[in-house]
């Protein structure tokens, strides 16, 4: 990758998006650096302990391939998947999430946590595409808001925002039945906060 290519930031990497969009709108101070070479320092002091060999092992490149990394002479392209969803994985702790989790489940039935899925490009409705280009507006349960925080991949955030996609059309009365696995939408399309 040449030295002028963008930086892989968490709205241009390809498999974590809806994860990285979700940690960034529940924490919103715990942004993950656009930078790969603060990703690649922030990973090897937090999640390896800061030990150079250990990350190296666990990504099968060298030690010296690490530091080129984070000097940022070197940019991690066959691993830069892998590194944004454990920059995002390191930029809250466990229990950290767990405190958020809790504080959810403590409001009552609605949380205060925000959605909103765009059906302009790529929403559908089992299988078919929805016509109409409007954004859809969701509040989460506190069950849901508690289960984004503790989302670990792109699939577990679609599911929950499926589950409250199927809450607001099962709202009306002429529509029942809709689960979460009738919506798709793309990462672009899903807007926390």
């Amino acid at each position: 990758m040449s030295e002028g290519a963008p930086a892989l930031t968490a709205e241009s990497a390809s498999l974590p998006r809806l994860l990285a969009r979700a940690r960034q709108g529940l924490f919103p101070s715990r942004k993950a650096p656009a930078s790969t070479s603060v990703q690649a320092r922030q990973v090897r002091d937090r999640t390896y302990d800061g030990s150079t060999s250990a990350m190296a092992a666990a990504y099968g490149v060298t030690p010296g391939t690490i530091s080129r990394w984070i000097s940022g002479t070197h940019r991690p392209a066959a691993h830069a998947d892998r590194l944004l969803r454990e920059v995002i994985e390191a930029q809250t702790t466990p229990h950290g999430r767990e405190r958020r989790a809790r504080q959810f489940e403590r409001e009552g039935s609605v949380s205060r946590v925000a959605v909103r899925v765009s059906r302009a490009r790529s929403f559908a409705i089992r299988g078919s595409d929805a016509i109409r280009g409007r954004d859809i507006y969701l509040r989460l349960t506190c069950e849901q808001a508690a289960a984004l925080v503790h989302a670990s991949t792109d699939d577990a955030v679609r599911q929950t925002i499926g589950e409250a996609l199927a809450d607001y059309f099962n709202g009306g009365a002429s529509y029942r039945g809709f689960t979460s696995d009738d919506f798709s939408f793309d990462a672009v399309d899903f807007h926390l906060g």
